[in-house]
């Protein structure tokens, strides 16, 4: 069997110099971690993580907590996180999280506790006081995405910020007879997206001097929700708005599908906007406030790590390097990372067509 010696003595480096090449801890050149990995692809090497474990107390294994999988954002969100961590060497085990339940309870109570992670990952989880206090006496680190947790680095958009510039969008362009269709204020989703985006839609108008009453739909955050409140929005033509935010680009997929059924087109007769920056939104032609999950993904990772570095004695090099230009640091008792989205405007939208007075 190969031995990390035999690894060393075919790259011509050191022992301890594979040994980090390998495991990805502590500075190793780019030519010489290639020369080292080339070596122990060639004869076959891989090291035992029980050993590497002993010998580092890493087990070179982060945990990951998240609500949904087959949902777009979380999905976007895991793939990336996933292949950062194998990337540096990282292998992830995946706990889909349900809401208050014994279940729940014993992830938290069980799983977590006594399975050995070097770090946790929190995608789209508002965790409870009693959960945060729990993790957090674990001692490991824990990386958020999707809103605050005390006393961690967490990552995130501000959805009142974004709701607000997908509105502005719309009254740029002229509209005045506008509506959301966003998630309900009943089934709220963790960190209060549905009512921040409300918030956000309702501070837009409210600054143009237009009432909010009436103006807000709820619905599912899938495609099928869109179109079914579509059909309900968009059948009555005396009703009918000029534009709609949506908060979803799934939701706005539907929206798009029922004004067509209908026979209404967009943008000449509608204008639809979105948030989230789908795949699907170019084939959609949707104009959308883009969220980049797969950068958050990469980003919490590079955090985490970055993290796990520090409480070694590691010297760093990744924490300053990941963070953005656009994000925001707040001083606290947690580290909000704010990363903007970005308006992309495609045909969805446009200014509202003239109407018509019969018998002018």
């Amino acid at each position: 069997m190969s031995a990390i010696g035999d690894v060393a003595r075919l790259a011509g480096v050191a022992k301890a110099t594979a040994s980090r090449a390998l495991s990805g801890r502590g500075y190793v050149s780019t030519e010489t971690r290639a020369k080292v990995v080339a070596a122990a692809q060639e004869i076959g090497y891989v090291a035992s993580p029980n050993a590497a474990s002993l010998v580092t107390g890493r087990t070179q294994s982060v945990g990951v907590i998240i609500p949904f999988i087959s949902r777009w954002f979380f999905g976007e969100v895991l793939e990336s996180v996933e292949q950062a961590l194998l990337d540096q060497g990282y292998d992830m085990t995946l706990y889909n999280l349900p809401p208050e339940s014994l279940e729940r309870d014993r992830v938290f109570d069980f799983f977590l506790a006594r399975k050995r992670f070097d770090g946790i990952i929190s995608v789209g989880v508002a965790l409870s006081e009693r959960e945060v206090e729990h993790l957090h006496r674990l001692g490991r680190p824990l990386v958020g995405i999707g809103g605050p947790i005390r006393g961690t680095t967490t990552i995130e958009i501000d959805d009142v910020a974004a709701a607000r510039l997908a509105t502005e969008h719309l009254l740029s362009l002229g509209h005045r007879d506008i509506v959301h269709v966003g998630g309900s204020q009943v089934d709220e989703m963790d960190f209060h997206v549905h009512s921040n985006r409300l918030r956000g839609f309702q501070a837009a108008m409210m600054a143009a001097g237009l009432s909010v009453s009436g103006c807000f739909y709820s619905a599912e955050f899938t495609m099928p929700g869109g179109y079914e409140r579509g059909l309900a929005i968009l059948g009555d033509p005396r009703r009918r708005p000029t534009a709609i935010f949506a908060a979803s680009d799934e939701i706005a997929f539907g929206l798009i599908l029922a004004a067509r059924e209908l026979g209404i087109r967009v943008p000449t007769e509608l204008s639809v906007i979105g948030i989230d920056g789908h795949p699907y939104a170019e084939m959609f032609r949707l104009t959308t406030l883009a969220q980049h999950p797969r950068a958050q993904g990469g980003l919490a990772v590079r955090t985490l790590l970055a993290e796990l570095a520090t409480k070694d004695g590691t010297k760093l090099h990744t924490r300053r390097e990941s963070t953005a230009p656009d994000q925001t640091d707040t001083d606290g008792t947690s580290d909000s990372i704010v990363l903007a989205t970005n308006l992309v405007i495609r045909s969805s939208t446009s200014a509202p067509r003239a109407r018509v007075t019969h018998g002018s």
